[in-house]
């Protein structure tokens, strides 16, 4: 008889440099940290006062991905430029196949 898996249900994971007061809420695309790992570069109108930076971020990322707001969170990062995304419900692979057509 086969069991079944009951461990946590699976989460993306996704490294954003954000740039708020922007002209235009975008997804520029992918590019490298200064230690040459990937991270989505990520622009929104909201300034970076009282989370409304970081509020526009997960709409726009929510919006692009196809999931709910509440699939998206900040668990790392959110006092800075450079933040580690979650979205629960999508793999790695599911959730950069969805960015790659923007």
């Amino acid at each position: 008889m086969a069991r079944s898996h009951s461990g946590p249900p699976e989460s993306a994971h996704l490294p954003v440099r954000l740039t708020p007061g922007a002209s235009a809420d975008r997804i520029d695309g992918w590019d490298v940290d200064s230690e040459g790992r990937p991270v989505l570069k990520v622009r929104v109108r909201a300034r970076p006062v009282e989370g409304e930076a970081n509020e526009a971020l997960i709409r726009l990322l929510a919006k692009a991905l196809g999931v709910p707001k509440s699939a998206v969170s900040i668990p790392r990062g959110s006092q800075s430029r450079t933040k580690m995304i979650d979205v629960a419900g999508l793999s790695n692979d599911e959730m950069r196949t969805r960015l790659t057509g923007l």
